[in-house]
């Protein structure tokens, strides 16, 4: 991330609602990995272009995907289709997420 980017490691740099952000910080999220946030601007992606990424298990891959659906989501006011493996992640990000 370029220096003059820097703040785009916070996520209250993002325009997120405040309870959104609340949320996150209550978690201990407060920003973002380097990589993430070059995810984020990468070309069109904020505006729904595909974004294909990999890391490692436990490296912050969902946060980017959260971070790209909210976004939309909100903006767009239109429905978003997240895929998870297994039944109990999906109920525990459907809890999250509400």
């Amino acid at each position: 991330v370029p220096e003059d980017e820097a703040n785009k490691l916070l996520l209250a740099s993002w325009g997120l609602p405040k309870a959104v952000l609340e949320k996150y910080h209550s978690l201990g999220v407060v920003q973002m990995f380097e990589w993430q946030a070059e995810c984020l601007m990468l070309g069109q992606v904020l505006e729904g272009k595909n974004l294909v990424y990999s890391a490692p298990t436990s490296a912050g891959k969902t946060l980017v995907a959260e971070l790209l659906i909210l976004k939309r989501v909100l903006e767009t006011r239109k429905k978003a289709l997240l895929i998870l493996p297994f039944v109990s992640v999906a109920k525990e990000k459907k809890h999250y997420l509400q």
